[in-house]
């Protein structure tokens, strides 16, 4: 490179990839490996707040009185304008903000020095992207997951379903990874195996077809990280009781039953916090996890902390049955009836 000899026996090369899979292998044995994750919701405000905001009002000749952004405002453009693990695109809305003002200053047009929610609209448009939120536990089926993404944290909602059928088949959509569909026929079997812990009759599984979904299907879903939020929807579906409010859960199973721990905790505990969760389920092995995180980021959280998949069903569903329960015995009689009739 600079064609002259030059001692390296000492230097240290620093390279960065965002993928691993480019890397030739021999190469990457011989690298020490550091991985780093993406910025969390917090760590992207204070950047704004410290880096951001002052480089963007220096770079479009602005003074510090003529533009501020609160904090609430700073958070509202990370949630509903970007998505990314970095906050690159986070600089480009700060600078539309300041491109805005500067016009309005040339123009000699009146403005607001702080920014408010109607201004971020007047001046990046219509929020691009949504945040899930807890919603009910009116519904049977319907219980909240965790989910690990390159952009941090996120919930996912699973949804079963039951439905009447000659030849019953379990169904499984919302554009699922083959890990995720594992999952949901290890929780079908596991409580196919277990009928006994919830007082399921073994007939429903030869008279009912069992839908399991994932909403926003155009957006690819993997890992083994919902197995126990399979369980507690399927055992939802199966037993017509409602699962317990505000709670969420992340964690792998066996066909035994036994819960697995499970990775990206900080991100999707920040997540869970975000969409208003109150309780969250795992792996007694993910304790050491929670213990790492800043006390800041657990506040108003409670944990449970389990081993056995008999535990997390035990405190996500309630005794409580949804409002328009299905009498499975009701429903058998009736087919018995009409095949005697027949």
């Amino acid at each position: 490179f600079i064609e002259i000899p030059y001692d390296l026996s000492k230097a240290v090369f620093i390279a960065t990839a965002n993928s691993l899979d480019t890397i030739p292998r021999p190469l990457l044995d011989r690298m020490e490996l550091i991985e780093m994750t993406g910025y969390l919701q917090e760590e992207k405000e204070e950047i704004a707040k410290r880096h951001l905001l002052p480089k963007a009002l220096t770079n479009h000749g602005l003074k510090s009185n003529q533009l501020r952004l609160r904090k609430e405002i700073i958070s509202r453009i990370i949630d509903d304008y970007t998505r990314e693990s970095g906050v690159r695109h986070l600089e480009r809305q700060i600078s539309a903000i300041c491109r805005k003002v500067d016009a309005k200053l040339a123009l000699g047009e009146e403005y607001n020095v702080s920014v408010s929610i109607d201004d971020v609209r007047a001046y990046l448009g219509q929020p691009r992207y949504s945040r899930d939120i807890w919603e009910t536990n009116k519904y049977i089926g319907v219980v909240t997951g965790l989910a690990w993404t390159q952009v941090g944290g996120e919930i996912l909602f699973i949804e079963t379903s039951l439905s009447a059928a000659k030849t019953p088949t379990l169904t499984l959509t919302g554009n699922l990874g083959d890990v995720m569909k594992e999952s949901a026929m290890l929780a079908l079997e596991y409580l196919k195996a277990h009928t006994c812990l919830l007082g399921i009759s073994e007939e429903i599984f030869d008279n009912w077809n069992i839908h399991v979904h994932v909403p926003e299907g155009a957006i690819p879903k993997d890992g083994p990280s919902a197995g126990i939020t399979m369980v507690t929807s399927l055992a939802s579906a199966l037993t017509q009781r409602k699962v317990k409010s505000n709670l969420a859960m992340t964690g792998e199973i066996t066909l035994r039953g036994k819960v697995l721990p499970v990775g990206g905790i900080k991100e999707k505990i920040l997540a869970a916090k975000r969409a208003g969760i109150k309780e969250i389920i795992l792996c007694e092995e993910n304790r050491k996890n929670i213990e790492e995180i800043q006390p800041v980021y657990l506040k108003g959280l409670a944990f449970h902390y389990v081993n056995d998949i008999t535990e997390v069903l035990d405190i996500a569903l309630t005794d409580e049955k949804v409002n328009g329960a299905i009498d499975f015995c009701a429903e058998m009689n009736k087919k018995e009836e009409k095949n005697k009739v027949i």
